[in-house]
């Protein structure tokens, strides 16, 4: 089994292990990866926030938000847990197998997150800032390349798909102004449901902050 950089194999089966399973088999005294991840959040959350500070100093710290909150996000992590092969080492239960649970985003990007914190308790924090921006260089290095700090809409996009098989949809609510000047308001809508609202001068802009503000709503309503 591969290892990750993890020499604990306690730790990095914990890592790899889903709640499924040990529910399944009814393990009392095996652990999912739930509190790894947690900790694999907090670790990854720093390093990148450290990377992009010393990195990129002309950035305001909005812009420096933006693209953090893009890396750290589900459909990044899921590419890179899927390049590492994260999902055939998985210890799933027998029905989350079935549903495809080996490719299923949330499962692989909690994976990633728990992986990165076992690997900090078992080497450090040297050794899982190494692994991290081994893993997100390129990631950070495309994103600000092609100014992708802004496409809140193509990650909405990929959250909602992955988790209710259905795209977003954004309408003209309002609208203000001259027509040299005005100012549109949109709605991000989950079927009939608002999950983001956002203002801009022109549709495309007001889209973008529309779905900026869904991103939150949404992570909370999946969370």
């Amino acid at each position: 089994m591969i290892s990750f950089g993890i020499r604990n194999q306690r730790l990095l089966k914990e890592a790899l292990t889903h709640r499924s399973y040990i529910n399944e088999n009814r393990l009392k005294d095996s652990k999912d990866n739930e509190e790894l991840e947690f900790l694999g959040d907090a670790v990854l959350g720093l390093v990148i926030s450290d990377y992009l500070y010393r990195r990129y100093p002309q950035y305001s710290c909005g812009e420096l938000s933006k693209l953090k909150g893009i890396v750290v996000s589900e459909p990044i992590l899921t590419k890179r847990a899927k390049i590492l092969g994260v999902g055939k080492y998985l210890l799933l239960g027998k029905g989350e197998e079935r549903a495809g649970g080996r490719s299923r985003s949330s499962i692989l990007s909690d994976a990633l997150e728990a992986i990165i914190g076992a690997l900090y308790l078992d080497r450090g924090l040297g050794a899982a800032r190494h692994f991290i921006l081994k893993e997100f260089g390129e990631e950070i290095n495309f994103l600000v390349k092609e100014k992708y700090l802004q496409d809140y809409k193509g990650l909405l996009q990929e959250i909602i798909q992955d988790r209710f098989k259905r795209k977003p949809s954004y309408k003209v609510i309002g609208q203000r102004g001259p027509q040299h000047k005005k100012i549109f308001t949109v709605e991000a809508r989950l079927g009939k449901r608002t999950i983001g609202k956002g203002k801009g001068k022109s549709k495309k802009e007001a889209e973008q902050r529309a779905a900026q503000k869904a991103l939150k709503s949404v992570n909370k309503l999946i969370g």
